[in-house]
């Protein structure tokens, strides 16, 4: 698709980043399946919940900017989620796998937030309040999430070191 202006790179990315959602919401819930640690498991499966609001966020504003999201070809998620199938399997230590899934899901996040950060400029700049709102509350539960996953990668780290010191 051509881009002409800003209001279509506007959509674009919005459009971009709408479907990067639905199908992120599908890699966390994989991420989840692959976790042997039940606190991992529930931090994924909750992110996959919390997707779905992101979702319907990202639909108002298309509502609100009077747009339909384009149609769009990126494989990004795609070669992601071949590659952490791949690096996973060839991870045998339970401890390193759960540090493995944890990293792979920041690293997942940290490019939505870049994206959103880009949006959140371009809502102002178009004059698109409401919108810049909505995706203000979204980047503000990636930003939630980063904790989370910084918090949860610790306290993998320290209780497999824990285990260490105890042997």
């Amino acid at each position: 698709m051509p881009v002409k202006n800003p209001k279509e790179l506007f959509v674009k990315m919005l459009s971009d980043v709408r479907q990067r959602t639905v199908k992120t919401t599908k890699i966390y819930e994989e991420l989840s399946e692959a976790a042997q640690d039940p606190n991992i498991k529930e931090a994924l499966q909750s992110r996959a919940f919390i997707q779905e609001k992101t979702l319907a966020s990202l639909d108002r504003c298309f509502t609100l900017i009077g747009e339909k999201p384009v149609p769009l070809t990126g494989r990004l998620q795609e070669v992601f989620l071949e590659d952490f199938r791949h690096e996973l399997a060839e991870i045998q230590a339970p401890a390193a796998k759960a540090l493995f899934i944890l990293i792979k899901a920041n690293h997942l996040i940290h490019l939505h937030i870049a994206e959103y950060v880009a949006l959140i400029a371009m809502a102002d700049v178009t004059g698109h309040l409401g919108v810049g709102v909505l995706l203000e509350s979204c980047l503000a539960d990636k930003l939630a999430f980063v904790e989370r996953t910084r918090r949860l990668i610790r306290h993998t780290i320290e209780a497999k070191h824990d285990i260490r010191l105890a042997a």
